[in-house]
């Protein structure tokens, strides 16, 4: 990931030139020295990062390899650019960008293409349209600010990972270097001018990524504002040339190596977490200057550390793309076969691609030239990748199976149980299947664009969120997360119907259960939820509402600081809640939750357009931790709830069909769509209007 793997030495001091004589660059000023310690500590960083990905169990902080590169990266990048306004007197922008273009632009592009056509050849259809998306992305260094935005969005939190996300650590190193190099020449030769806008943009940057770690984790662990004190502490180094004793070498290794061991997934971070490793890289940067680099010399990482960047540019695809190439889930110790296989790609394309291609002497020479040969290589890139989605789309075939139109204004809903049955062998994804595979993305009831949802870092309760016949005396309250909020449009047509005025409360992954869950998008206790559940059933007792309708996803996750076990601490919870919303006049109903297929559902019906079924689970597995489900039913009806079980709306005795009619089930793995949603109001209508 580092630009190359040479770094000044510290200077010596420089004696006083005579007056009147001219600056001439001596020779060792213009002479890079090769530091074969970073070499080897590029070797270590890129051997965590893939261990991490393989799943390998010693390495669950594995991930703070990429803290590593990052010093590493603001060290050298800024000794050269140094170096380069010592001997010259000035730094070259154009030269400076030219250089990276030829430096990463080749080897990335040749993985992001071949990338690309690999998934159309293996991963599920439906996935290219984001794929492709990430590769554009890729190509204007912007991949780590759609992975912040994509990963707090709690309705997609279920995608799997692009393999294209390792990208977003190119984008920060690329996007601290739009502003560094020329910060540097603005300030000219004011070393101590340097120093100090450095460390305040240093300090600043990591006083923000504290503060948004724990606010908004995604956005801190993605953002170039909160990962810029990284690169800044590599680049403080190489300007205040600093030297430490040989023995912070260990020491440094040894912290870098207790971050990757101690640290895991759930881990904060960056924020106060990252300095550990990021100050240990900095200590064997610092302690190696002018030293043998010992153990880091090593051949073997030697080796490893010249083919880090390629590597890591490789590994990542071979792992997504593996499993499904094969069919199945990899073992972890075929994860680490894969990986190998994505070193030999990686020395190939050294080889190959990267290495001759950055020492071609008319385009490191002529650094407009360079630059324009990097803009079309990005456009090269960004033209195959549409090719080669368009091509993969077309080549498919549309079926022409037409199904039967399910209109939720002439449906009669007591065909719904034959209905299901009769959709559990269709031929085919019919042609007006609704909504379409290639949107259904985007279904999601319309109270979420109109602001009555909020995020996860918000703990506001959205108001006034009304619906329905506003004008009605007889207000229902539909009250959870987003397993409530797909329940919007059959409660909304039904409110409709019958006359009532319906309130949306809602917060997606905010159970309606009292109780606290760790949240990893946060990557800490879900406070917020905590503080909005409690606001909410205050807002809802203000409502005097008739009817409130709970409902929150699957009790599969685990709450925190219970006593007992985890399904008597889901059962008190729902216990608490469903009295919390009781009031004189007030009737309350709990939603059990709906059927849950094995993934999701739009990219495996991609994958088997022929045959529907092969998407369907069954009703067995559709629904799990049975134990638990009875519980927490049992205690809401025990706290004075009444029960509705949705699951014959969805499920035959045996399967859990994912499309009904021409009707489209579910949006991911366990959301209703929208149309599905609306199909069942009367079901629902009904069962609220039974008591």
């Amino acid at each position: 990931m580092t630009e190359m793997s040479t770094a000044p030495v510290a200077p010596a001091p420089r004696k006083p030139r005579p007056a009147g004589q001219s600056a001439q660059p001596s020779r060792a000023e213009g002479k890079q020295s090769h530091r074969r310690d970073i070499e080897g500590l590029r070797a270590v960083a890129v051997l965590l990062v893939v261990a991490y990905h393989c799943g390998l169990p010693f390495v669950s902080g594995g991930y703070v390899g990429v803290d590593v590169f990052f010093v590493i990266s603001g060290f050298l990048i800024t000794g050269l650019l140094l170096r380069e306004r010592r001997v010259s007197g000035t730094i070259s922008i154009p030269r400076f960008y030219a250089r990276r273009a030829l430096r990463l632009l080749p080897a990335s592009t040749l993985v992001v293409v071949v990338t690309v056509a690999a998934s159309a050849l293996w991963l599920p259809p439906l996935r290219l349209g984001a794929i492709l998306s990430d590769a554009l992305h890729t190509s204007i260094y912007a991949m780590n600010y759609r992975l912040a935005a994509v990963g707090t969005d709690y309705l997609n939190a279920d995608a799997d990972p692009s393999p294209l996300q390792h990208f977003w650590s190119l984008a920060v190193e690329e996007q601290f270097y739009l502003v560094w190099p020329l910060l540097i020449l603005a300030l000219g030769r004011r070393r101590r001018g340097l120093g100090l806008a450095l460390s305040l943009l240093t300090a600043g940057s990591l006083a923000v990524g504290v503060w948004q770690t724990q606010a908004n984790a995604g956005w801190a662990y993605f953002g170039a504002h909160t990962r810029a004190w990284e690169l800044g502490i590599g680049a403080l180094l190489a300007l205040g040339a600093v030297r430490l004793p040989g023995w912070c070498v260990p020491a440094g290794l040894v912290a870098v190596g207790v971050s990757a061991v101690l640290y895991t997934a759930e881990t904060p971070f960056p924020g106060y977490a990252a300095l550990l490793p990021v100050l240990g890289t900095a200590a064997v940067i610092a302690g190696g200057t002018g030293r043998q680099a010992g153990l880091l010399g090593a051949p073997i990482l030697q080796g490893i550390g010249r083919l880090s960047y390629s590597w890591y540019l490789w590994h990542w695809p071979v792992l997504m793309i593996a499993p499904a190439a094969l069919g199945r889930p990899l073992a972890v110790w075929e994860n680490v076969l894969a990986a190998l296989g994505a070193l030999v790609l990686a020395a190939l394309t050294y080889a190959l691609v990267e290495n001759p291609v950055r020492h071609l002497a008319v385009l490191r020479n002529r650094p407009w030239l360079g630059i324009g040969a990097g803009l079309g290589v990005s456009l090269l890139c960004a033209g195959l990748c549409v090719g080669i989605t368009y091509v993969a789309d077309h080549v498919r075939g549309a079926s022409d199976y037409q199904a039967t139109v399910l209109d939720p204004a002439t449906f009669n809903p007591k065909d719904l149980s034959t209905e299901i049955a009769g959709s559990l062998d269709l031929p085919a994804v019919p042609a007006n299947l609704t909504p379409k595979l290639a949107t259904v993305a985007k279904d999601k009831p319309h109270f979420y664009s109109e602001g009555c949802s909020g995020s996860f870092d918000d703990a506001e309760v959205k108001k006034p969120c009304a619906y329905g016949d506003l004008s009605s005396g007889t207000t229902v309250v539909l009250f959870g997360d987003s397993h409530a909020g797909h329940w919007f449009p059959a409660l909304e047509a039904a409110s409709l119907q019958r006359h009532w005025k319906l309130v949306v409360v809602t917060k997606s992954a905010c159970s309606a259960a009292d109780g606290t869950i760790f949240l990893p998008q946060l990557k800490r206790d879900f406070t917020e939820c905590v503080q909005w559940r409690k606001d909410a059933f205050a807002y809802v007792r203000s409502l005097h509402p008739a009817k409130v309708l709970l409902a929150s996803t699957y009790p599969s996750s685990e709450l925190l600081h219970v006593d007992g076990t985890q399904d008597e601490a889901w059962a008190a919870g729902w216990r608490r809640s469903v009295r919390a919303a009781t009031a004189p006049g007030t009737e309350v109903y709990f939603m059990s939750d709906t059927p849950w297929q094995a993934g999701s559902t739009p990219e495996c019906l991609s994958e088997h357009m022929d045959r529907p079924s092969a998407c369907a689970r069954t009703r067995t597995d559709a629904l799990a931790l049975p134990a638990r489900r009875k519980l927490v039913a049992d205690a809401a009806r025990a706290a004075g709830a009444t029960v509705i079980d949705p699951v014959p709306w969805f499920c035959t005795p045996g399967v859990c069909p994912v499309i009904v009619g021409n009707v489209l089930v579910y949006r991911d793995q366990h959301h209703v769509t929208t149309a599905y949603s609306r199909l069942l109001a009367p079901q629902l209508g009904a069962a609220l209007a039974a008591s």
